[in-house]
């Protein structure tokens, strides 16, 4: 089953534990969602320490297909966002599924 996390769970998560109010949490989330996207922009890779890293990669355009009426199509290039896990936090995560 799977479970979306919005971005109204984490702003409520923030008020629960800091006490500010939900305009002030929603205010330091998107600061920080704002950090990580500029800084993503102009390094292209921005490192969490034990959380991971998010790489800013490009993709070159390429001939697709699509599967239902097979008819080919050209994908233009872009770029994408990749995130890489740190060791802490895939060991914690697989800590996490064996004790349950």
């Amino acid at each position: 089953m799977r479970i979306n996390l919005t971005k109204k769970d984490i702003v409520n998560s923030i008020y629960m534990q800091l006490g500010f109010s939900k305009k002030i949490c929603e205010s330091l989330l998107d600061d920080f969602f704002l950090i990580i996207l500029e800084n993503l922009i102009k390094q292209k890779k921005v490192k969490i320490a034990k959380f991971g890293t998010f790489i800013l990669r490009s993709k070159s355009s390429r001939i697709g297909r699509n599967p239902k009426t097979k008819k080919e199509a050209t994908i233009s290039a872009r770029k994408v966002v990749i995130f890489k896990p740190s060791k802490e936090l895939k060991s914690i995560v697989n800590i996490n599924l064996s004790q349950k």
